[in-house]
Order: C-alpha cells, then sequence, then structure tokens
C-alpha cells in the first residue's frame, strides 16, 4: 500500500513532488478520495492527500469571485454561498450515491479537475466556464499560477481549460479561483407523463429552443422514474423541464412553457422544495446509486456509463445499447447525457457502449466498475492517433516524468 503524504500548504506540495522525481517515484493525487473509484487503478508509490489544504481564501460576493484551497469541501463553499444568496452555477454532482462513498466529501479541487457538472450546464456551462484561475505544482516539481479573479482575464493559454477535466494528470493544484452567481430566488419543475425516449427529446429541444429559459431537462423511463418522482408519476415515465428566477418570471414562463408542452402529453408539475429535490437526485444520478439492495444484481456491481453526445441524437444512441444488452438508463441535459446501467460482464459493455457511440457521436466514460475490468480496459473515450499524440505531449510538457496520476486515464500517458 502506497504510503501517504498530508502536505500543510502549497510549498509543501512542491516539496512533495520535487521529492518523488529526485527518488523516481509516482504520485496518486487525491482529495477526500470521492472520485478515487474512477478511471483506471492507481499504481503508485505515493499518495499526496489535499485533504488538508482547506478554506476559503477569498470571498467577494459583490464581484462575484471566490478563491479557495483546493481541498475545501463543496459543502462548505456551497453553505458560505447559500448565506449570501448565491451558488455555483455548474451544480456539482456528488459521486458518493453511485459509488458507495460518504456523502459530502467531494473537494473544489476535485471538482475542478474532473470538470464536474450538473444539470444546470445547459444553460450556465460547465465547471471550466466557472474556473477563473488556480495555483498548482507541476509534475516538473515547479510551483506556477494561471488566470486571476476576474472573467476577462485571459492572455495567452487559457490553462484553466486544460486543467478542468485533467483528472490531476498535469498538476497537482492547491488553490483555486472560481466565479459565482446569484442564487435563483425559487423554481418550478413542469412534469410531462409517459412519453417515450424519441418523443421527450422533442419536447426537450421544443423546451429548449422557447423563450422559456429552461435550466434543466431531463427524460427518466419508467423504470426508473419512480425511484425519485414516484409521487408525480405513478409509474410512468417523466419528463421533466426546470425554470428558475424570480417568482413573477417564473410563473409567466410556466404558462408559456405549458402551452408549448400541453400538446406532448399530460402534464404534472413540481413545487419550490419538490423541485430542488427532484433535480438534486437527478444530479447524483440516484436511480442507480450503489447502496440499493432491492436491485439484482447487486447494484454496485452493475456497470455504470456516462455518455455525451448530441441531444437529437441521445434516444437513438440509448436504444442501440438496448439492443445489444439489457440496461436501464435516463437522460439529463435536453438528451445530450445518458447514464446507462449494464449487467456485470468482463468488459462492463464496454465493446457495446463504444459501438453506439462511434455510430452516433459522442463519448462515452465508465463511471463504475471493478478495479479488475478498469485496468483491462479502457475507462475514459480511447483516442485516435492524432489526438493521443497531442494528449502525450501535453503530459510531457507538464508532468515529463509521468510522475502525477500516471495512467489515470489512459495507460502509459
Amino acid at each position: 500500500m502506497a504510503d501517504t503524504v498530508r502536505p500543510r500548504d502549497a510549498k509543501d506540495v512542491e516539496a512533495a513532488v520535487q521529492w518523488a522525481l529526485a527518488e523516481g517515484k509516482t504520485v496518486e493525487i487525491v482529495g477526500h478520495g470521492s472520485k478515487r473509484a474512477i478511471g483506471r487503478p492507481a499504481q503508485t508509490d505515493v499518495t499526496l492527500d489535499l485533504s488538508t489544504l482547506t478554506g476559503v481564501t477569498l470571498y467577494e460576493p459583490e464581484e462575484l469571485v471566490l478563491s479557495a484551497k483546493a481541498g475545501t469541501p463543496l459543502a462548505e463553499i456551497e453553505a458560505l454561498l447559500a448565506a449570501n444568496g448565491q451558488q455555483l452555477a455548474f451544480e456539482p454532482m456528488d459521486y458518493a450515491g453511485i459509488l458507495g462513498g460518504v456523502g459530502g466529501r467531494g473537494t473544489i479541487g476535485g471538482a475542478l479537475a474532473a470538470n464536474v457538472s450538473g444539470p444546470r450546464r445547459i444553460k450556465a456551462g460547465a465547471a471550466r466556464d466557472h474556473f477563473l484561475g488556480f495555483s498548482a505544482a507541476s509534475g516538473r516539481g515547479e510551483t506556477f499560477k494561471s488566470g486571476g479573479r476576474v472573467v476577462k482575464n485571459v492572455t495567452g493559454y487559457d490553462l484553466c481549460k486544460l486543467i478542468a477535466g485533467s483528472w490531476g494528470t498535469l498538476a497537482a493544484m492547491t488553490e483555486v479561483t472560481i466565479k459565482v452567481l446569484p442564487r435563483p430566488e425559487t423554481e418550478h419543475t413542469l412534469l410531462i407523463l409517459g412519453l417515450e425516449p424519441a418523443r421527450a427529446v422533442e419536447a426537450m429541444t421544443c423546451a429548449m429552443g422557447s423563450s422559456c429559459d429552461v435550466s434543466g431537462a431531463a427524460h427518466l423511463p419508467a423504470e426508473v422514474a419512480g425511484h425519485i418522482a414516484a409521487e408525480e408519476t405513478a409509474g410512468r415515465a417523466v419528463t421533466a423541464l426546470r425554470l428558475e428566477g424570480f417568482s413573477p418570471s417564473v410563473a409567466e414562463r410556466t404558462r408559456t412553457l405549458e402551452a408549448l408542452m400541453k400538446p406532448f402529453g399530460e402534464l404534472a408539475t413540481a413545487e419550490a422544495p419538490r423541485s430542488r429535490a427532484f433535480w438534486t437526485a437527478v444530479r447524483d444520478v440516484t436511480p442507480f446509486a450503489a447502496d440499493r439492495s432491492n436491485l439484482s444484481p447487486r447494484q454496485d456491481e452493475r456497470p455504470l456509463w456516462r455518455v455525451s453526445t448530441a441531444p437529437s441524437r441521445g434516444a437513438e444512441l440509448a436504444a442501440m445499447i438496448a439492443k445489444g444488452a439489457p440496461a436501464q438508463t435516463f437522460y439529463d441535459w435536453a438528451g445530450g447525457l445518458i447514464w446507462v446501467a449494464l449487467g456485470a460482464s468482463d468488459d462492463a459493455g464496454a465493446a457495446l457502449v463504444r459501438r453506439a457511440v462511434a455510430a452516433t457521436g459522442g463519448h462515452a466514460t465508465l463511471i463504475r466498475a471493478p478495479a479488475a475490468v478498469r485496468a483491462a480496459i479502457d475507462v475514459f473515450a480511447p483516442q485516435d492517433g492524432a489526438v493521443a499524440a497531442l494528449t502525450k505531449r501535453v503530459k510531457e510538457s507538464f508532468d515529463p516524468k509521468g510522475v502525477l496520476n500516471p495512467g489515470r486515464m489512459w495507460a502509459g500517458v
């Protein structure tokens, strides 16, 4: 088992990487480990635990900007923002449910490193779009900074976009700066009952193209809808459309949206408290939570895929997968994000999922599977020759000796 180093500050992080370089060691970077089971299994000598780097270092509500050490829990940041009527608009999910971990342990550094984005992505953008700046130690053992504390601050390379989604393979972040936004006064969710996936995608596309300013669009087939919307669905599929903002605006947009959606089927509503609970469950993929003991095989043994595609192709992609193997699915981002739970198999259904993605476009990530399976297949989308070569050059620029999270995303990188 790898030794664990818990740095006290950014200087300690830099020193730890320098030591690893000098000793020819490899380093796994973790916060509280809430996403540790995603990616290829770590085979490193030392664990660099950044959970001790905590605390908000700057918060200017009037300027909509916040800086915090990378190991600061998201729950702490969200509580501070809520007290000031603000929020993380990219709505980062909590992976604890689907990975069988302890809830509320995700960190701000981990959310940005994984580019975690929830249902509001279709309106507010991904985590990387709210990432203004950072300090980090590269695999060269050098501390560097990028970005700043204002939105329009980029000259040269926007390294925030590169670091977001790099899963700790390029640098160990020690402090980050993010943009925050006002929290909506209220929200309301319109539900359309009983639609088939293809028809649901049509309804969501219509809603997204309207003037209603929809901030969440999801479709849950009947077999999964009952897990989070039993009161409203009565055993039927549910297509959900969220509206947020000031109460008069939400009320007026709800009336407009109801008129648009009435031709699609029977409508129901979820007021603010129920709406918030519903979208939290969609965000955290509650229907496929790892601790559900009433499903067979055990839910935590079922491979879970996160598939991104063009919203117009979402239903088609899911249907292709379902033809090849028993699968449960639900749709977020108006059909552009599909969560797919498959039966256990030697390759976690990778061949089937990759064929469907190749036919429709997009990419797929294996979020949950046993370590042996994750070590044997591509967890992240396979890269073609040119992209793989570029990825390798970027990795070598930041981490020429392959010290940081080697092989986490792709073997040999």
